[in-house]
This record gives C-alpha cells, sequence and structure tokens, in this order.
C-alpha cells in the first residue's frame, strides 16, 4: 500500500522581488483530504504547483511519501491534477482525453480501455465518451477532468479551484460527490479554493493564507471556532464577524470591553486568558453576527442602543445591520426569530452580545489574546500569547 504523505519544510517562492510563499511547514497526511484557503494572490495556487512540480522552490524541501521529490519535474513524482480551465484538448474526444496520460505511459489499448471505462462509470461519464469538451456543459467538463486525474492511479490528488466557473445549485451538488468520492479512494488531497464555504464543507484540515504567509492549519471547526488571529476569523465565516475597537475597563470591579457606542460586560475568568488585557491597551472585540441578538426594549444595562442602517434578507435569515455610536455591527437572526423587527432605515432596537462568544485580538499584531468560552474544546490548541 503507498503512503502518500506530503511534508513541505521552510518552503520560499520568490519571483524576483515579490515572495509568493514565505518558507512555509505543513504536513498533509496519507489519506487526507487538505484545502488551501485564502483571498487572491496569498501563494496558495503557488504552493500547489510546487508540489506539482510545475514551479520549482527558491528554498526548501518537499516530500511525498518519504521521497524527496524537491526539484523533480512533475512527470516523475506520480501526481495527478485538474486546473481551474480543466486543461482538456479541445480536438481531442471525452476518451482521448482521459486515456491521454495513459498513451503517454504506453499502456496497452486493452489496458487504457478498461480503466477509462472503469473511471467513466464511477463519474457516470460512460455515455459522453464521444463528445469534444466543446459540447459539453460545465458539469461534465469538470467530471472529465477528474477522470483523467483518477485514471492515472496517482499517490495525491492536486486541484486548483475546479469549481470556480460552475453555478451556485452545481457546486453544492459537486461539493458532496467530489467529498464522497475522495473517501471511497482515500487518496492524499489537495484542493486550492478561495470559497470559504467549499473548504468548510469538504476538508479533514484547512490551511489559511495570507500574503505568502500560513496563518492556521486545522479542522474546519478549529479555524471556525478557535481562530489563531483576527485575519482567520474574519476570513472565515460568512457573514464575517464583527470586529470592535476597545479598551478593557472595570465599572465597580466587573471588567467591561469598552468602545464608542458600546458597552460589553466580560467575564472575568474568561478574560484570564489574556495575559496583555491591560486597561487601555489597545484591542479589538470579536463576535460573529449570529451571536448579536435584537431586542425592542432593554432587558438591563448591558443592552446596546443601535439604528438600523440596511436590512438583508437572505432567505432562512435576516441580517441587520445597525449603528452603535461609531461602531457598526451586523446581526444575523433567523427569520421567523426576527420577523416582529421593523426594516425601515433609521429603526431603533437594543442589541445584546452573548458573553460565551466574545473574542479578543492584539489591537497591533492581531493576534488572539482570548477565545470564546463556547468553543472550549480539549481538542483544540490554546491561543497564542
Amino acid at each position: 500500500m503507498i503512503v502518500a504523505e506530503v511534508v513541505a519544510h521552510q518552503l520560499l517562492k520568490r519571483f524576483g522581488a515579490v515572495t509568493a510563499v514565505n518558507a512555509i511547514d505543513l504536513s498533509i497526511g496519507d489519506g487526507e483530504f487538505v484545502f488551501l484557503l485564502g483571498p487572491s494572490g496569498c501563494g496558495k495556487t503557488t504552493t500547489l504547483r510546487m508540489i506539482a512540480g510545475l514551479e520549482m522552490p527558491t528554498s526548501g524541501k518537499i516530500t511525498i511519501g518519504g521521497r524527496n521529490v524537491t526539484f523533480l519535474r512533475a512527470r516523475y513524482r506520480n501526481v495527478g491534477m485538474v486546473f481551474q480551465d480543466y486543461g482538456l484538448y479541445r480536438h481531442m474526444t471525452v476518451f482521448g482525453n482521459i486515456a491521454y496520460p495513459l498513451k503517454v505511459r504506453r499502456m496497452s489499448r486493452a489496458e487504457i480501455r478498461r480503466r477509462v471505462g472503469e473511471v467513466a462509470a464511477t463519474l457516470r461519464i460512460a455515455d459522453i465518451l464521444d463528445q469534444r469538451p466543446d459540447d459539453l456543459a460545465g458539469g461534465q467538463l469538470q467530471r472529465v477532468a477528474i477522470a483523467r486525474m483518477l485514471v492515472r492511479d496517482a499517490d495525491v490528488f492536486l486541484m486548483d479551484e475546479p469549481m470556480s466557473h460552475l453555478d451556485a445549485q452545481l457546486r453544492g451538488h459537486m461539493r458532496a460527490e467530489l467529498r464522497h468520492l475522495q473517501k471511497q479512494l482515500g487518496v492524499t488531497t489537495v484542493f486550492v479554493t478561495h470559497d470559504q464555504l467549499e473548504a468548510m464543507t469538504m476538508a479533514d484540515r484547512i490551511i489559511v493564507m495570507r500574503s505568502g504567509n500560513l496563518h492556521q492549519y486545522g479542522t474546519p471547526q478549529e479555524v471556525f471556532e478557535r481562530p489563531d488571529d483576527q485575519f482567520v476569523a474574519t476570513f472565515v465565516g460568512e457573514p464575517q464577524m464583527n470586529i470592535l475597537s476597545c479598551t478593557i475597563e472595570e465599572d465597580g470591579g466587573e471588567p467591561a470591553a469598552c468602545g464608542p457606542g458600546f458597552r460589553a460586560p466580560l467575564d472575568r475568568a474568561w478574560l484570564g486568558q489574556c495575559q496583555r488585557a491591560a486597561r487601555n491597551h489597545p484591542l479589538r472585540l470579536g463576535i460573529r453576527p449570529e451571536h448579536v441578538s435584537l431586542r425592542e426594549t432593554p432587558d438591563d444595562e448591558h443592552t446596546i442602543p443601535a439604528e438600523l442602517i440596511a436590512f438583508e434578507a437572505t432567505g432562512t435569515e435576516n441580517l441587520f445591520i445597525v449603528k452603535c455610536g461609531e461602531a457598526e455591527i451586523t446581526a444575523c437572526m433567523p427569520r421567523h426569530a426576527s420577523a416582529r423587527f421593523a426594516r425601515s432605515e433609521g429603526s431603533r432596537y437594543f442589541l445584546r452580545f452573548d458573553p460565551a462568544w466574545l473574542y479578543l485580538f492584539d489591537g497591533e499584531s492581531g493576534w488572539t489574546l482570548a477565545h470564546a468560552v463556547g468553543s472550549r474544546s480539549a481538542s483544540v490548541r490554546e491561543p497564542r500569547a
């Protein structure tokens, strides 16, 4: 049985004066489905291309199954790849496209026919083998590109945003299908995307990147509930986490995060996670929109007056974008629970933050100083100091 763990050590790639990937370390276990997630230009595709052998690193080391492949060309790495534009040959039939990697290896016609038939049946494209790419729809093109990757019996599968050209409904279907196929085959797979929904629903682990740097590497639950820094907290999650500049103050011995237009009481034990939350130190408070609730009247002194500046109905949920002093806050509530609230601009409400889901970030470095109490688990990392 082939063990195809992928390990990169201090992987660096420069294009002239531009550092595309900045000395990152990563280890992808045998059979894992790992996603490289980040905004455009963060270095995720360059990292994938270095694993594939399509780009040579400036420095660092890459091993696949314990074999040093750092400077080997792609043909010697036994990896299969699906490109963003599928990379199919328009003059060839579907059969010819899928069979091409096997023909290059000079396999017999009978073996080629057998392998293409098997993978075509798996992906339900046996009925289009005689057609050409120009005659196919987006979902069919994707299946053909994946079939060409699968037919090689590669040690590692690499996918560069293969669903970016599909419509939303088809993407949803293909997410489930690819996840099932990857687990069925058990092949180590690295998938590049800027779509957090793809990463959160399909990945075993997620590598979050920005500006060539690796910001966090963990399970979907870890990066969502236990973000290492403010960038990860705001990039992962839709709608985006609310970030509010604040300082820690005490009134009658009770600590609170205070900023222009809001005051949020803090649990002293929770605040004990943070060694740098000194009085008047620049900090940022984080809370996801789903943990901000609306009230028509103030429950107590901890509710925050707010004024509606925008309303968005998303189907099952409603988004209320409100102004609290100088702070702009988004609250996300189920449609049925928020139906009674006025939705015209200027409507007045009162907000309440769920104290179990507050985060605290360093105002200068952006590092997480205190994670939400609700996210505590023995299986996740402690915040960086």
